[in-house]
Order: C-alpha cells, then sequence, then structure tokens
C-alpha cells in the first residue's frame, strides 16, 4: 500500500517514514516531483490537514495523509496555535525566538503539541486522527535535533527538550506518533478496503 504524505517538511517526512517503517510505502511530493503551494489559511488544525490532503489527492488520486501541528501555550491564550508555523514570520527559528520573547518573565509556561491528520481515501471518503502531548516551554533554546519547537518544548514527564532527544526517543512519545499510530490502527483495522482504493 502506498500513502502520500501531502508535506514538503523534510523533518516531518522523515520522522513519518521511520514510524511507518515496514507497514506502508511513504511517499512525499519530493518523491514524485509535484509541487503545490497550499495556503494553510484555515482556521483550525482540522481545516488545514484536510485542505492539504485534498489538493494533493485530487492531484495524483493516490490516497493522501494531510498533517497540521500546532504548540498552543497556557499564558498566550493558545497561540501560537494553528498559526505555529508561520507564527514568527520567518521559519522555524524565528518562530522560536518570537515565542520566547512573548513568555520572557512569565511564570506559566504551561504548552502542549497537538497534531491533527487527516485521511483522504476518495474525495468523498475521509478522516481526522489526533494525537497531544502536554508539557511546558524552558526559557532558552536547548538541543539541536528535531525541527520547529522542538529545543524549547520540555514534555511532561520528562527533564529535557525534544531537541535534546534521538528521533527514535522522540517519535515513540510524540504527538505526531500517537495520531499516525491511529492512522495505521485504522488501516489495519479495514486493510482489505482501504488497499483496494489506495492502490
Amino acid at each position: 500500500m502506498r500513502l502520500l504524505v501531502a508535506s514538503k517538511n523534510r523533518g516531518k517526512i522523515s520522522e513519518i517514514k521511520k514510524i511507518y517503517k515496514g507497514s506502508i510505502e511513504i511517499l512525499s511530493p519530493i518523491d514524485i516531483a509535484i509541487h503545490l503551494d497550499i495556503l494553510e489559511d484555515g482556521n483550525s488544525l482540522h481545516d488545514n490537514s484536510l485542505k492539504k490532503a485534498l489538493a494533493y489527492f485530487r492531484k495524483v488520486n493516490i490516497c493522501t495523509m494531510g498533517e497540521d501541528t500546532g504548540l498552543f501555550v497556557e499564558a498566550l491564550d493558545g497561540k501560537p496555535g494553528v498559526y505555529s508555523a508561520r507564527y514568527g514570520g520567518g521559519g522555524d527559528e524565528s518562530n522560536r525566538k518570537k515565542l520566547l520573547s512573548e513568555l520572557k518573565g512569565v511564570s506559566n509556561r504551561k504548552a502542549y503539541f497537538k497534531t491533527v491528520i487527516a485521511l483522504v481515501i476518495r474525495e468523498d471518503f475521509f478522516r481526522f486522527f489526533e494525537g497531544k502531548v502536554n508539557g511546558y516551554i524552558t526559557e532558552e533554546e536547548i538541543g539541536n535535533e528535531g525541527f520547529g519547537y522542538d529545543p524549547i518544548f520540555v514534555p511532561k514527564g520528562y527533564s529535557k527538550t525534544f531537541g535534546q532527544m534521538s528521533a527514535d526517543e522522540k517519535n515513540s512519545i510524540s504527538h505526531r506518533n500517537i495520531a499516525l499510530k491511529r492512522v495505521l490502527n485504522y488501516i489495519e483495522d479495514k486493510k482489505d478496503k482501504i488497499e483496494s482504493l489506495c492502490k
């Protein structure tokens, strides 16, 4: 079975391929040389994940998984949330710097990562899957692994950031892993039906 991931984010694609290794053949737009510019202007992670999945599905007619992830900070009324990827206006580093600046002097550092995945089997047949990890925001960047907000987020029950963890360690507990495992469980449960549609 082949599954297209509607993302050009190499970090996300690498994570997904590692998590699904041996289960499903994961393709990315980079693998099949397709370039789409999709404006992520939805009001929720659900909106954005489905918009991406449908756009690529309509282009290649392969079962497609669209994903959107947000970091929700309690002291900022849930910001950056759905705007996490473009919060600072200039990529991962500017996003982290802006968030740390806005939390300067703030004692409440509680936050959570949430991933929403839209799995499009057909134009009129799709499902949503979610994953969430609670934690807190550090006062400075720690670690060089991962991507996005990983160097400033410590998951609950741990004493180091995602940015200090190996890929395997992060993947075993991450919000994205939780959502991806739920997708995989669904696919395995409906395997015969889905495989007949996704070839």
